[in-house]
């Protein structure tokens, strides 16, 4: 036994190249090994070696892998090696890309795959990402790192936690899938999907499934916007969501629908190319255009482009090309083709501009092709 275990760290490590590569032909390594088979301890039919090393390399000598352990049992089919306490380098072109370790692992077959079990974590030294999880799959050829049961990601700019995960080593990307959780520290965003694809070198974050996403000041949710499709640049502070978005606001208390919508959480500005609809839950007033902002800091909106108003509590309707919205004043300012109606009473005035109120029908036109018209109705 002592024997053994003085030549084990060496040989064994030789031994596991030599036969996972699939070399046909017998090293000195194996010959030496074979030759202490019967002074080292078997459990059904398998060795057993403490403090190993295995490694492999690819077709170029480069390392693939190196993974230390407590102890090694190898199967006399040379079929796997169980290693127990495991810990190691994962190497790209002979470049070490992932640090791992485990409670126990298995490496299979020629070593082209390695299976680590309990408390995984797995850490990229170029990015600083750590994976957590309960199992992990490194497929080297493929340059691929699987983490599956209850996966947990850190970095300086994200946290997140998801079933399981893909982790790309070439392009370090990380693909998140079921039930995802995902935390933005700066601004504090809270993210939840079902597929997520974080581009860790571009700093960006792209969700192509129903996303969630809530705005926070403190401990306090301040906004809440999902859609279909949503990206979000980390470096650049701007969120992009698209088909089906709808934005709600706390303070001001209002909800922006759109197909499309860029929020700079910088300066709070809500933007969209696309036919936008904004709405007022305690006064009941609603704006919509073909394109439109909405300042959520200054509370402000504006939209242009075949632009209407309308307030649910008395029926009044204003049109005009352009439309300032103050939120907090509730004053609207209307450029263009300005057209203000009225159920009860009966009012239509058209002009070049317009400001006023809808819900409260006090609105004064002026511009109006009979000279300057005035008109304040209060019910």
């Amino acid at each position: 036994m002592t024997q053994v275990k003085k030549i084990v760290g060496f040989a064994f490590c030789l031994l596991s190249v030599a036969v996972f590569s699939g070399c046909s032909g017998k090293s000195s390594a194996e010959k030496n090994v074979q030759q202490d088979n019967q002074a080292a301890p078997q459990i059904e039919g398998s060795l057993i070696f403490d403090n190993v090393t295995l490694e492999q390399a690819d077709e170029q000598g480069r390392p693939l892998w190196k993974v230390k352990a407590k102890r090694g049992i190898y199967s006399q089919d040379k079929k796997k090696a169980r290693v127990e306490n495991p810990s190691g380098d994962l190497f790209q072109d002979g470049k070490l890309v992932l640090q791992v370790s485990a409670a126990e692992g298995e490496i299979q077959q020629d070593g082209q795959t390695v299976f680590l079990k309990g408390q995984i974590v797995a850490t990229d030294p170029r990015n600083g990402a750590v994976l957590r999880g309960q199992e992990l799959e490194w497929r080297p050829k493929e340059d691929l790192l699987i983490v599956r049961n209850n996966l947990t990601g850190s970095h300086p700019q994200l946290q997140a936690s998801a079933k399981q995960g893909r982790y790309f080593s070439r392009t370090q990307q990380l693909e998140l899938q079921g039930q995802i959780l995902a935390i933005v520290k700066d601004p504090l965003l809270q993210m939840r999907t079902e597929h997520l694809v974080w581009k860790i070198p571009q700093q960006q974050v792209i969700g192509d499934q129903r996303i969630q996403i809530d705005r926070y000041k403190g401990q306090t949710a301040i906004a809440q916007v999902v859609g279909n499709r949503a990206e979000v640049g980390l470096k650049t502070k701007i969120l992009t969501l698209t088909q089906n978005v709808n934005l709600t606001s706390i303070d001001p208390p209002v909800q922006v629908n759109s197909n499309k919508a860029t929020w700079n959480l910088n300066t709070q500005m809500v933007v969209s190319d696309q036919p936008i609809k904004i709405w007022h839950r305690q006064e009941q007033v609603t704006l919509i255009a073909k394109q439109g902002q909405v300042d959520l800091q200054q509370k402000v909106a504006l939209l242009t482009g075949g632009a209407q108003g309308a307030s649910t509590r008395n029926q009044a309707k204003l049109k005009a090309n352009q439309l300032r919205w103050d939120i907090p004043t509730q004053i609207v300012n209307a450029q263009g083709n300005v057209i203000y109606q009225q159920v009860n009473p009966p009012l239509s005035l058209a002009g070049s501009v317009g400001v006023g109120k809808l819900q409260d029908q006090t609105f004064v036109v002026s511009g109006g092709s009979g000279g300057r018209v005035v008109t304040e109705i209060i019910p």
